[in-house]
């Protein structure tokens, strides 16, 4: 264990891309808000990175995209609250009337914190949810944000289906 889980770390690390920004949204991806005064010491800024970030992100985790859902905004809003307590993460703000929910992570193992933002737009068709999750300090996640936005959207999936 010692030597393997080091090693392993190592082997995923360069196969994945140097970035810790992830969002379901790279043209217009959620803002920190609330969370931006809990950031502001923090190495990596609550600024979203760009086009070079996006393509990284894009070219590895194409399946990190807006889920869309054919129920109320609110009713989709509650539910990601929701599931944001059930997983035990900390909510820093929850704002029904602006669609947004702001809330920090603690790995489990070296207890980094990350913040992830939720965006809850209603839209013609019935509302959009877009999310981002971004580490406080590092440079690579070791694609720990894009696992926490696939497996968050896919709760709220799994939830909203009906």
């Amino acid at each position: 264990i010692v030597v393997g889980l080091p090693a392993n770390q190592l082997r995923l690390g360069m196969s994945l891309p140097r970035i810790h920004d992830i969002t379901t949204d790279t043209a217009n991806p959620p803002p920190f808000v609330a969370i931006a005064l809990l950031r502001a010491d923090s190495p990596n800024p609550s600024g979203y990175a760009g086009e070079s970030v996006a393509r990284q992100q894009l070219a590895s985790y194409p399946q990190v995209v807006p889920h869309s859902y054919n129920a109320n905004r609110h009713v989709v809003f509650n539910e990601a609250v929701e599931i944001v307590r059930g997983r035990g993460w900390m909510a820093v703000a929850t704002d029904d009337d602006g669609g947004r929910i702001e809330a920090s992570v603690m790995s489990r193992w070296f207890g980094f914190v990350d913040d992830v933002v939720i965006r809850v737009a209603e839209t013609p068709q019935g509302t959009r949810v877009d999310m981002r999750s971004k580490s406080r300090v590092g440079q690579s996640d070791l694609g720990a944000n894009a696992e926490r936005v696939r497996t968050f959207l896919a709760e709220l999936d799994q939830q909203l289906s009906y």
